[in-house]
């Protein structure tokens, strides 16, 4: 974790007057309510996307499934692209502004193809010797069209609006960054209630009333909220993109690449620094050296070739720059050390993604062929896609508890403004959703054993709530995680690699189950012919091996130190 040394009324010698009334919480209502509609949207789909793939384009269950992962893994891969853009080049308002025009474009799309009956296939006709006819390879090429605009609008909104939102808080002051801390918690809670809604509202629309009424409702709001987003424009608080981080990073490993041959014999104050070129990539503070992969310390090593190479025509304010791809600021070799020193924190959270994607198509599935009444005697049926209505309450409660009761709890023992810290928090999340897991695979069992006479679907309770609880810790704690550790020009771009991460959870689960479909008979049509807690018992085993790997990974992490005034570094590791 990184803490500023900073006075609050230092954040105004960084800002114009007129900039000082810009962000703060009049703003969250402009931004959650695109993160709302967007959630609205894509869960509304995908918490029943299974149902309308099987039922109304009567796709076979492992295709439908595998579909629903990769459109997820899609869109959790372009946030990284949108993150680039936003870092690099438009800002994260334009990113996200345009990228909610493409998503009301896809979805507009979808629910055109969802109402008029010439882009699906006829209705199963029964007592003939093929019942349901498969969805013509045109029909679901506009599927796919529509998917991959909603994919790369995901991609633009998903790592901009927190970011975006933490920084209308500011950096100064720990009034400031109390707010930011919490921030993350109202942004989840938001998206929790809207992703309610979606798995209650929406989903029984789509069932009782029509798939076109079903979608035309989150492409409703997903409009909405472009106009809202927009119409706060003069309240934001925006920084100025600072140029392609990728750049930045490839500089230094090139240079470090070509001074391998040299020895990092001398003091590390003694390793160039230029504060000049790093202005605008270090507004809260500049990086201190660390020595931890020290081979990367060669590309700040002022040699005398890179004297001579720095001509008086290339100033700024008079400090000579000099070639990049030579000569690297520690600063910015400390922001390539960042990254690589995050990477084994990020690995650790696709298996938890992986055991969570099973939730939204075999757990459906499940529920689909449980007893689904509320009572004996009533005739009302839960649909199946609201099954995910417990996971999303158990988040929310989880979200209430931990920062009314917890925190305070917590900071009590700790010192912390979070309360615990956010590797603990993402630790204690990998267990549930181990624990989660473990419980699908017992339930199946006795779901089986009981196939002649239904059990209820509230047996599936335990699994959706634990799934719940551990996304209110895991996922959360990975926000916080990338935003405070990630380089303050790069934190876009951090934001795409949390949304990168559920990317490669969601594909690994793609993988996964086709390699246990194409190897087994564990995964068939007919759930109660199968043996579906086997691919749990797989999934379980990886993540009790997975959570042993992140406890090394947290244990040993380096947290970044942050120069905030007068060369003093400032970086308490909280274990």
């Amino acid at each position: 974790m990184t803490e500023t040394v900073m006075e609050e009324g230092e954040e105004e010698q960084n800002v114009g007057h007129h900039e000082k009334w810009k962000g703060g919480i009049k703003t969250m209502p402009f931004i959650f309510a695109n993160e709302v509609s967007e959630k609205l949207a894509v869960v509304g789909f995908s918490a029943n996307m299974v149902s309308y793939l099987t039922e109304e384009l009567h796709m076979p269950v492992a295709k439908a499934a595998t579909t629903l992962t990769n459109f997820g893994g899609t869109a959790s891969l372009t946030p990284l692209l949108g993150a680039f853009l936003a870092d690099a080049y438009i800002g994260r308002f334009w990113t996200i502004a345009g990228a909610t025009f493409i998503y009301l474009i896809g979805m507009s799309s979808l629910t055109t193809s969802a109402t008029l009956p010439q882009f699906r296939p006829p209705p199963c006709s029964a007592g003939t010797a093929h019942p349901c006819k498969e969805a013509s390879t045109w029909q679901l090429a506009v599927l796919y069209f529509s998917l991959l605009l909603a994919a790369v609008g995901a991609g633009g909104i998903r790592p901009c609006v927190v970011a975006f939102g933490a920084e209308q808080f500011g950096e100064a002051g720990k009034r400031e960054q109390g707010r930011t801390w919490r921030f993350f918690n109202w942004y989840y809670f938001c998206m929790g209630a809207s992703m309610l809604l979606a798995v209650t509202v929406v989903v029984y629309v789509q069932d009782n009333v029509g798939w076109g009424w079903g979608l035309g409702i989150p492409t409703v709001g997903m409009g909405i909220s472009l106009i809202s987003f927009v119409a706060g424009y003069p309240m934001y608080r925006m920084a100025r993109p600072a140029g392609s981080p990728f750049t930045r990073l490839a500089q230094v490993a090139v240079a470090a690449a070509r001074k391998r041959r040299l020895k990092v014999e001398m003091e590390p104050g003694l390793l160039y620094e230029n504060d000049e070129i790093d202005k605008g990539i270090s507004l809260a503070g500049k990086l201190g050296h660390t020595s931890s992969i020290s081979f990367l310390d060669k590309a700040a090593i002022l040699t005398e070739e890179d004297k001579q190479a720095m001509k008086p025509s290339s100033c700024i304010n008079n400090v000579p720059i000099p070639n990049l791809w030579h000569l690297s600021t520690v600063h910015r070799v400390e922001e390539l050390k960042s990254l690589i020193r995050m990477a084994p924190i990020w690995a650790a959270g696709i298996l938890v993604i992986t055991a969570a994607a099973q939730q939204n198509t075999f757990s459906l599935q499940q529920a689909r062929i449980m007893n689904r009444r509320i009572s004996p005697s009533s005739s009302f049926q839960i649909p199946p896609g609201s099954m995910t209505l417990f996971s999303m309450l158990s988040m929310l409660l989880t979200i209430s508890l931990y920062d009314r009761l917890l925190v305070p709890f917590s900071r009590r023992f700790t010192g912390l403004d979070r309360g615990i810290s956010f590797l603990l928090r993402m630790g204690i999340g990998f267990a549930l959703s181990a624990t989660a897991t473990l419980i699908a695979g017992l339930v199946e069992v006795l779901r089986r054993q009981k196939s002649a006479d239904p059990l209820s679907v509230f047996w599936l309770v335990p699994q959706y709530g634990l799934f719940g609880a551990a996304e209110a810790f895991t996922s959360i704690g990975h926000l916080e995680f990338f935003y405070d550790q990630a380089p303050e020009s790069m934190r876009s771009t951090a934001a795409g690699l949390f949304w990168l991460s559920i990317s490669a959870g969601s594909y690994v689960s793609t993988m996964l189950v086709g390699l246990v479909h194409r190897y087994t008979n564990w995964l068939v049509d007919d759930l109660n012919k199968g043996r579906l807690e086997f691919l749990y018992w797989i999934i379980t085993g990886l993540q009790v091996l997975n959570l042993g790997y992140y406890v090394l990974c947290a244990r040993f992490y380096t947290y970044k130190p942050l120069r905030v005034r007068d060369d003093q570094l400032v970086g308490v590791e909280l274990k």
